[in-house]
């Protein structure tokens, strides 16, 4: 697969030209999103507790690999709030000021959703700090003798925070939200209700099979997933198929180097260096970024966390070592005594993408 494919396939943000396919394929309430019941079920009760009692709902932290439906999840909130969602992200907000006009904007209840929400700058974070236990923000004018303090009351409103990086998060933040959830990979049988859901909205002739075959190589992420449905299509009416089957489906997808595990071009050679030049780990991942020629937050934010889920990969203090289903996936002989591993949870994501 080369990159292009590669970047439009699997990316650590949605780009613009996936927004316009897939507004139309988000949830707005609890009952049209699929999967992730835990997440939902405990929302569900947060949502309604703080509408019978008139109150903003608790800020509230998502944190998840990317393209598992934060983003999507905050809108729902919102709409199942009846309030309205600002929607913004960290490396936007460089200064108070920039913080401030948002806030000053927000209704009774509204919501501010922040993106990427590890990556605030340091002094917007602390700015932010009195806005969300007292809404209310104080600006400084002028220096010295001079200064002077504004405070400004805000409407009471709900902060949600959506990040792939929990761990790097600073505690103060972190001790702020009430409400915290993690988004889990999705299985395959809900991969394909969000797939025949998405394919009934686009008119795309898609089968049972079909949605089983794009699933299965969907990595566990319905964003990718809608991106395969994108491909499937294409193939499917290019080569003059009346329906994307299971058959048409599969052609599509190892044409673009999916193979049968969902592992495309780069988990493949990030599985192969690993065990071919590195002897199966443990190897760090500036040294790993760096024999690949790729970024390490591509390595640590895209790749990784399926590797690990799906038990090809492990982690340990010394760093990544590939595990004998790996082995026996790339059709190579595995050493009789593969390295122990115990994994690192992802909640402590901040330590050890170092290793």
């Amino acid at each position: 697969m080369t990159d292009v494919s590669r970047s439009e396939l699997i990316a650590r943000e949605e780009k613009p030209e996936d927004a316009t396919f897939t507004a139309p394929l988000r949830p707005r309430r609890f009952d049209e999103f699929v999967g992730q019941k835990p997440v939902l079920d405990n929302l569900k009760i947060a949502v309604k507790a703080a509408t019978e009692r008139g109150e903003p709902l608790d800020h509230l932290l998502l944190y998840s690999p990317p393209g598992l439906g934060k983003t999507t999840l905050a809108h729902v909130v919102a709409n199942e709030l009846e309030v309205h969602i600002t929607a913004t992200s960290g490396p936007a907000l460089e200064r108070p000021g920039d913080l401030m006009g948002l806030l000053t904007n927000l209704g009774e209840g509204d919501i501010l959703f922040v993106d990427e929400i590890h990556r605030l700058p340091r002094v917007v974070e602390e700015f932010l700090y009195p806005a969300l236990e007292e809404f209310r923000i104080a600006i400084i004018l002028d220096k010295g003798p001079e200064a002077r303090t504004f405070e400004f009351n805000l409407n009471r409103f709900t902060l949600v925070g959506a990040t792939t990086r929990v761990g790097l998060l600073t505690t103060p933040l972190r001790d702020r939200f009430g409400l915290f959830h993690h988004l889990e990979f999705y299985p395959p049988a809900d991969l394909e209700r969000i797939l025949l859901r998405s394919a009934k909205i686009l008119a795309v002739p898609l089968t049972g099979g079909g949605a089983k075959a794009v699933a299965r190589r969907a990595r566990g992420t319905p964003r990718v997933a809608n991106r395969l449905l994108r491909r499937v299509r294409d193939y499917a009416q290019v080569k003059g198929r009346d329906e994307v089957d299971e058959e048409a489906a599969a052609e599509a997808l190892k044409l673009l180097g999916i193979d049968d595990g969902g592992l495309d071009a780069l988990d493949r050679r990030v599985l192969e260096v690993i065990i071919e030049t590195y002897d199966g780990g443990p190897v760090g991942l500036k040294a790993l970024a760096a024999t690949l020629n790729e970024e390490e937050d591509t390595l640590a934010d895209v790749v990784e966390p399926f590797l690990l889920k799906i038990g090809f990969l492990g982690r340990t203090q010394r760093g990544r070592v590939a595990t004998r289903r790996a082995y026996e996936h790339l059709d190579k002989k595995a050493p009789r005594a593969l390295p122990e591993i115990e994994p690192l949870p992802f909640e402590e994501d901040g330590g050890y993408n170092a290793l």
